[in-house]
């Protein structure tokens, strides 16, 4: 994804942002990237045409536009990909969204004129029914945007529970309640990205042995247990640190074998130790060098430490509205020689996407 545009958005009310192979999120609370990023959450589920489902279940069309109803009439998008893009207009009707406009781009097609209107003024997306080539474009794409947000450990957590070696094999859940099945699929297709794994997990819990895979014959069901250097005894998904079990999602995540084409990633750096964020940097790198485009919020100064001036986009919050500013190398390279990223941020050098 090469550009994205949108309008009227939560607290979003204008933005035109470039993006590149990574993206790294950095603003007080309540800034606005947790709604820059849950906009992806949106897209996929106007990809998936359970757009009405979705923003019933989060507080009603009110919520999404930027101000509420009585300011903010419509949320618009544009995204581009290379030659091709994406763009709707959404309007309110009667508490229900509805597509008043939906259109597909292509870069000098002779044949079509930009946009290609697909809008079919109803409540969910017409893209699913569209046959032309950007529109299979445009379909596999989105159909590959991923968010993940690892914040959950407690008792409940999905990483506690089953998943099938059937079904929950082909990429991890956004909650990482598939993590058992996937690793055992890489294991058993892939055995060296599954050793790359277990080193990695290794490298930032020196105790840690391997997993323990083993499905229910009579199901197929599986959970996450694992074994410890030190006992004979096997350990289950419950006898792991937050933060150790966060790390475990977020290797098998980077490393495994088919990456999707964007991530997108909130705080994950929540209950890491330093070592491990420093670990956490480098999968994300190399991921944004095979393909994967990195879309990651936080408030790590040790993680941002790790990326360069262009790698980091500032939010900052101006009379309840959004503001993004990409980083620029030539407006820091006074202090480039004697501070890395987060620390100017930390000092106040870079005085965007600060907490007053």
């Amino acid at each position: 994804m090469d550009r994205i545009e949108i309008k009227g958005y939560k607290s979003i009310k204008e933005l035109d942002l470039e993006l590149a192979p990574l993206n790294i999120l950095i603003g007080s609370n309540g800034s606005g990237k947790s709604n820059f990023l849950s906009f992806f959450s949106f897209l996929e589920n106007i990809y998936n045409k359970n757009l009405q489902g979705y923003t019933a279940l989060n507080g009603g069309v009110e919520k999404f536009l930027h101000k509420g109803i009585k300011i903010t009439k419509n949320i618009e998008c544009y995204l581009k990909f290379n030659q091709n893009g994406y763009s709707f207009t959404l309007g309110n009707n009667q508490g229900q969204f509805l597509f008043e406009k939906e259109g597909l781009w292509y870069d000098n097609n002779p044949y079509y004129n930009n946009p290609m209107d697909i809008s079919n003024y109803n409540s969910e997306t017409n893209l699913q029914r569209e046959t032309a080539p950007r529109a299979e474009f445009i379909k596999n794409y989105l159909s590959e945007v991923k968010k993940y947000h690892f914040h959950d450990t407690g008792k409940d957590s999905p990483f506690h529970k089953e998943s099938n070696i059937n079904k929950d094999i082909y990429s991890l859940y956004s909650d990482g309640s598939n993590l058992a099945a996937l690793l055992y699929k890489i294991k058993q297709e892939q055995p060296i990205v599954y050793h790359r794994i277990v080193k990695t997990i290794e490298s930032v819990a020196p105790y840690f042995s391997d997993f323990q895979l083993i499905p229910n014959e009579n199901n197929g069901n599986i959970r996450l247990l694992w074994k410890n250097k030190h006992s004979e005894q096997l350990y289950s998904s419950y006898d792991l640190s937050d933060g150790t079990i966060r790390f475990i999602a977020l290797a098998t995540l980077l490393l495994q074998p088919r990456l999707p084409k964007t991530l997108i990633i909130d705080e994950p750096e929540l209950g890491l130790h330093p070592f491990a964020i420093a670990k956490l940097a480098g999968l994300v790198k190399s991921a944004s060098h095979k393909d994967c485009q990195v879309i990651m919020a936080t408030q790590s100064v040790e993680l941002i430490n790790h990326f360069r001036a262009e790698d980091i986009i500032t939010v900052d919050s101006v009379d309840g509205e959004s503001h993004f500013e990409r980083l620029k190398e030539e407006d820091l390279s006074v202090w480039l020689d004697e501070y890395a990223v987060g620390d100017m941020w930390k000092q106040n050098i870079i005085n965007s996407g600060q907490p007053f």
